[in-house]
């Protein structure tokens, strides 16, 4: 595998970044948003690696934008929960840019992992931890066994504890 040589990647990005600002700036509203995304669309085909030729350029760089657009929504949509939850505090809090933009990225990373887990073991995972259910309970739920619901929660448990260790 190998990524795209330097002058494709040129004349990929001449012929397409004008039109990606485009359909960009009419999803967001916002040109300067825009060209950021853009430029992050063109950071991703830099990097990725490319076993063949991009024979649908927009279409390949559509798929990659509508990814780093869901990546931002659903990035602003941890990040306003937080704020929200941080207002309803009774005491003032006080947390630095960085501590918060810690939190946010660790948030966001949960997020990641969660949406990766199965809906199945996804559902186990939060009615457990969040909602307190003993496996018997969380077994009852979802019509499975003790046994599956130990399997689910090992299986996400081990995924959180590889969140922690990067």
């Amino acid at each position: 595998m190998s990524t795209l040589d330097p002058s494709t990647l040129h004349q990929l990005y001449s012929e397409h970044n004008s039109w990606l600002k485009g359909w960009l700036r009419v999803r967001l509203g916002n040109a300067a948003d825009a060209s950021d995304l853009a430029q992050d669309t063109f950071v991703r085909v830099m990097t990725a690696r490319h076993t063949t030729p991009i024979r649908e350029p927009r279409g390949y760089l559509s798929a990659i934008a509508r990814s780093l657009l869901i990546d931002k929504s659903r990035r602003r949509a941890i990040e306003q929960a937080y704020l929200q939850a941080l207002a309803l505090r009774p005491e003032s809090v006080e947390v630095s840019p960085e501590v918060r933009l810690s939190i946010i990225e660790m948030l966001v990373s949960i997020d990641t992992l969660l949406d990766e887990l199965g809906t199945r073991t996804r559902e186990i995972f939060l009615a457990v931890q969040l909602e307190g259910l003993n496996y018997v309970a969380a077994g009852e739920r979802f019509g499975v066994s003790v046994t599956t619901v130990k399997n689910h929660l090992v299986r996400a448990m081990t995924q959180c504890l590889l969140l922690v260790e990067t």
